[in-house]
């Protein structure tokens, strides 16, 4: 793919950091042109609708998508793409930013946080819910404060060496986020996990929920991901021939099994009988909770226990974009079901609690 580049110096004598933005699409990036319809914005043109920028004493480079993509066309050749363009310029940066539409970010994040095993920079995503050229758009102070924490250090180190989102003066872990607002700025929300900072007059970072590299281990890009896996949201009265017809998809190879509560599924023979023969034929069950907040406990009630009895692999308190993301990941790198087990039992990089 063939990516627009443009550097955009900072005018300060003072300038010390430098960060790496990747427009991968969304309306943070739009503008309305003559007919009043959005189109993707020339970052030529940046300093016009930002010209903060110029003060930040930031070195920084955008790399454009040729073709920006819509939030709901995002897709692993896409994670693929943006995880390749941080690794191949990892060196050169203090901090990444990541643009693209809000509706597949929280699976974006997730995916990022697993591909670049060891950062020890920030990766921080942020996006608006409306278009740059908006006169009360939130994507000025999203992508500016984004800025700063990307490149902001302590003591030499990276504040935030971890995959983020920012979004409405909150940074949240990217593998703890989901989207659950479209028509407020506040879009996300991290209910299992703490605020990694708040931004007002200053920024205040909760460094004790911040991840804490090793230092010296330098980073990794893991590239394999195995699409191959659904979604099975259970709901009442859901029938056999709906279970059944997922299930049979040829394939398959991972579900996440969306259930009640604390991880609770119905009881009926057939259920457990479709669910276990699934198991039988290699297909892993990745147990998360429809609920926001909470975690899912197989055993808390009998309805649980069958499915841990089968197989089912509980995902405690995993969102469902990380648990997608995650079984993506696990399963593009081992075919061995005790180590799939062991990885999907645990968190891989802050994705879950320990235990």
């Amino acid at each position: 793919m063939k990516y627009r580049t443009i550097e955009i110096p900072s005018s300060s004598p003072r300038t010390k950091a430098s960060v790496l933005i990747i427009y991968a699409g969304g309306t943070i990036g739009m503008i309305r042109d003559g007919s009043d319809s959005l189109i993707p914005v020339n970052f030529n043109q940046i300093l016009q609708q930002l010209p903060a920028l110029d003060s930040l004493e930031v070195a920084i480079t955008v790399i454009s998508f040729p073709n920006p993509v819509d939030s709901s066309e995002m897709d692993v050749q896409s994670w693929k793409e943006i995880a390749g363009l941080i690794f191949d310029h990892y060196d050169q940066y203090d901090g990444f930013i990541v643009l693209q539409g809000t509706d597949t970010m929280a699976y974006t994040a997730s995916a990022l946080s697993y591909m670049l095993e060891n950062l020890s920079k920030p990766v921080v995503l942020t996006g608006a819910q409306l278009p740059i050229s908006a006169i009360r758009s939130d994507a000025r102070p999203n992508l500016i404060s984004a800025i700063e924490i990307a490149v902001m250090k302590m003591n030499g180190i990276s504040v935030v060496p971890e995959v983020c989102i920012y979004f409405d003066y909150r940074l949240l872990r990217g593998n703890r986020t989901s989207k659950i607002r479209s028509s407020r700025f506040n879009a996300f929300e991290s209910e299992n996990y703490p605020t990694l900072a708040e931004v007002g007059i200053q920024i205040d970072f909760n460094i004790p929920a911040i991840i804490r590299r090793e230092p010296g281990v330098g980073i990794r890009l893991n590239h394999k991901l195995d699409p191959n896996v659904v979604i099975l949201k259970i709901f009442p009265s859901i029938t056999k021939q709906v279970v059944d017809a997922i299930l049979e998809t040829k394939g398959l190879k991972g579900v996440v099994l969306e259930t009640y509560g604390s991880g609770n599924a119905p009881t009926y023979p057939w259920f457990i009988e479709s669910l276990q023969a699934a198991c039988k034929k290699g297909i892993i069950f990745y147990n998360v909770s429809q609920c926001l907040g909470g975690k899912v406990i197989h055993g808390r009630y009998s309805t649980s226990k069958l499915l841990d009895e089968i197989g089912v692999i509980s995902g405690r308190d995993i969102t469902t974009e990380a648990a997608v993301t995650k079984l993506m990941f696990v399963l593009g790198n081992t075919g061995d079901l005790k180590t799939i087990k062991n990885h999907l039992s645990g968190p891989i990089c802050g994705e879950m609690d320990a235990g």
